[in-house]
């Protein structure tokens, strides 16, 4: 018994004298934040910032997109080849599916709420009132493919 004990000591006595011994094999954390990523606007929507937060639209691979979209910003009907999950991060964010949708048929998405766009669902956003953030995760390769009117 008097042995066991010894050999405890000895090993937690060996454990707390070297603490990096243990944690060299554990990798680092490394954010990305919104100020260190490149942003970018579609030529054709103005209203429209975005940034690869992980990830690339052509890699193959989990990616995080952070989009903001100026107040009354809109983006037209449009698909994408993958599921989209989408977070809202600030404002509210009306969103309908559809290849022509109104307005009375935008629902709203308001800050911390989570929505699903199925892959080749035709959808469509609305910044109605205010500016608004959100996050779209997924796997890669991706794309953005518009509605022709």
């Amino acid at each position: 018994m008097r042995h066991h004990r010894n050999l405890l000591l000895l090993f937690l006595s060996c454990t707390f004298a070297m603490p990096g011994a243990f944690a060299q094999s554990v990798p680092v954390p490394v954010p990305v934040t919104p100020e260190s990523a490149p942003w970018f606007s579609p030529p054709t929507n103005p209203s429209l910032r975005a940034a690869w937060m992980l990830g690339a639209e052509k890699e193959a691979g989990a990616y995080v997109l952070r989009v903001v979209l100026s107040e009354g910003g809109r983006i037209p009907p449009h698909t994408h080849p993958d599921a989209r999950i989408v977070t809202v991060l600030d404002g509210t964010l009306r969103v309908a599916f559809g290849a022509k949708p109104g307005d009375a048929e935008m629902v709203p998405v308001s800050a911390g709420s989570v929505y699903v766009v199925p892959a080749n669902m035709p959808h469509a956003l609305w910044a109605k009132e205010g500016d608004v953030t959100y996050q779209e995760t997924g796997i890669g390769p991706t794309g953005n493919l518009p509605i022709a009117e």
